[in-house]
């Protein structure tokens, strides 16, 4: 991989033009995309960390995210091109609904993954932030979803998660949707207290579990 040291130093310390600049310079360079995607990666997962700490608070978050977005943008095209693991994308392979839960507003994560799932050939409809469980259900069959992907960085985003599974389960749709949870506080034991099928704290793992899960 190239050292990309001077770009995840110009996402973390907030500096946009720079940031967009070398974004720019390295895919000029034949820097693979996927090597500048996993070096933003890397970025808001410091970022997110200094934001655990309180030396970020939400204004960067936020200014993180729409830096993602921007190199998003520049990046799609190379990694459709086969960049990413999926190459050409003309049939779906399945539905994944996305949603970050209740009491959470946290979309960087979220709409990383939500890229990456569209580039390796999902149909995803992406629902926002701080969504009701009852929405994400009627959301998730509306859409006639395969699988639904939770998002959320804080620990009480669990209970929310938690109860999209239980309402699954009542209407006896469990066993036809797969559950996936992501965010930085996810790991096994609040996989199984939420009842998901996995979770994830990257979101080409995420990608790799769906691919999994629908071929």
């Amino acid at each position: 991989m190239a050292d990309l040291k001077e770009l995840f130093n110009a996402v973390v310390e907030m500096q946009e033009d720079t940031a967009m600049e070398l974004t720019q310079k390295y895919l000029d360079e034949g820097v693979p995309a996927l090597d500048i995607f996993n070096c933003y990666q890397d970025a808001l997962a410091e970022i997110g960390k200094r934001f655990e700490k309180q030396l970020y608070f939400i204004p960067e978050l936020i200014m993180s995210g729409e830096m993602m977005k921007s190199a998003a943008d520049l990046l799609k095209p190379y990694l459709a091109d086969g960049g990413a693991a999926g190459g050409s994308t003309q049939k779906k392979l399945g539905k994944v609904l996305m949603a970050t839960v209740q009491g959470d507003i946290h979309d960087i994560g979220k709409n990383i993954a939500s890229m990456m799932l569209d580039l390796n050939g999902m149909e995803v409809k992406d629902i926002g932030v701080d969504v009701p469980a009852e929405t994400i259900i009627e959301e998730a069959k509306a859409f006639g979803a395969d699988v639904i992907g939770l998002s959320g960085l804080l620990t009480l985003a669990f209970d929310p998660m938690k109860a999209v599974v239980q309402k699954l389960e009542e209407q006896g749709l469990r066993d036809k949707i797969k559950v996936l949870i992501g965010g930085g506080q996810m790991d096994e034991q609040v996989c199984k207290y939420v009842g998901a099928d996995a979770y994830v704290t990257d979101a080409v793992v995420g990608v790799n579990y769906v691919k999994g899960w629908l071929s």
